[in-house]
């Protein structure tokens, strides 16, 4: 089923749970999960306004709409993609991912993910770990985020692998860091974010919201400046290197919560949009390059973690990408 499907509410609806009724009128084949996975998606609508609770109650003659995603397709496969590994053996693989690749298979990127290439090289040794959409991964990083990942290659490694991130490093059998060169020069050399994020209006991208919102979700980063650059001069826009450290790790967290405290990523098309203008500040052929800079200059220099079967602490660094590292050059200029 696909396509947008139109439904009336008769009376016998009227006081029931949108996502009940819902279920009941589009057959088996679509469970409740999937419907309230419709709703907070966007998908249903009543009189063309989208709906945001599955519990909201129906009333009767109420015209829903509800738009059927196309079917997908039943597991990814295996494509000829080159992958910088750093290390590899039968338990895990770890790879330095460039910008521009997306981990694993989605709506509108089905084919041409780290998934599609990690089947190719690893076979069927990756067969049924961690689900059939997602085998293996463990974490994952935005599509245009580049840097150290990891990826389990067996049940065990999975089991262990996925503990340690979803502990965050809180034990220590973890650790994690970011690079981002963001605008702005922050007051002090060190700090903390401390702010729980949520669905923003459009329901793609997140925001800072209140920690009472049902879809609110504790988010720490801890950040420190390693860089300045422009400092002490008034002529043109201030920036800066920072190492960003997890706490926890929610979807876009580091892009939100800095362009929370005002030092957005520079080059973010989702959370950095408002400091655009920013560029016109700076000399040529800085302005130029900031400009063609189409993606967030963020980049996961190191992973540090504990192997799931030798015990031993496997440290990894991973150098910043070419293109952010000249943009990070022109900066050093000022």
């Amino acid at each position: 089923m696909n396509g947008a499907v139109e439904l009336e509410a008769g009376a016998d609806a009227a006081g029931q749970r949108l996502d009940q009724w819902l279920t009941a009128q589009l057959g088996p084949a679509i469970s409740r999960s999937r419907v309230q996975a419709l709703i907070k998606q966007g998908a249903v609508s009543i009189g063309s306004k989208p709906v945001e609770e599955a519990k909201r109650k129906m009333a009767a003659g109420e015209c829903v709409s509800v738009v059927m995603p196309a079917p997908e397709p039943a597991e990814p496969r295996g494509e000829e993609i080159p992958l910088d590994i750093l290390y590899e053996d039968d338990e895990l693989i770890v790879i330095n991912k460039p910008a521009g690749l997306v981990v694993h298979p989605g709506a509108g990127n089905w084919t041409g993910t780290l998934v599609n290439a990690l089947i190719h090289h690893c076979g069927d040794s990756l067969s049924g770990i961690g689900g059939v959409r997602r085998p293996g991964i463990v974490h994952r990083l935005d599509k245009e985020t580049s840097g150290v990942m990891v990826v389990a290659k067996t049940d065990r490694a999975h089991k262990a692998l996925s503990e340690a991130f979803a502990d965050h490093g809180l034990t220590g059998d973890l650790e994690r860091a970011y690079l981002a060169l963001v605008w702005g020069i922050p007051q002090r050399p060190t700090g903390t974010v401390d702010a729980a994020l949520g669905r923003a209006a459009d329901r793609v991208r997140r925001a800072v919201v209140p920690e009472d919102r049902d879809d609110a979700r504790h988010a720490v980063t801890h950040f420190s400046v390693v860089e300045r650059f422009g400092e002490g001069q008034k002529a043109f826009a201030t920036a800066s290197l920072i190492e960003c450290r997890l706490e926890t790790g929610r979807t876009h967290q580091i892009r939100v919560h800095m362009a929370h405290i005002g030092h957005p990523v520079i080059g973010d098309p989702d959370y950095g949009q408002a400091f655009r203008t920013k560029a016109n500040r700076l000399p040529e052929p800085l302005k130029s390059a900031v400009n063609a800079f189409s993606r967030q200059a963020l980049h996961a220099w190191l992973l540090e973690f504990r192997h799931p079967t030798t015990h031993l602490t496997m440290r990894f660094e991973a150098p910043i990408p070419r293109d952010m590292e000249e943009l990070v050059g022109g900066f050093r200029k000022l």
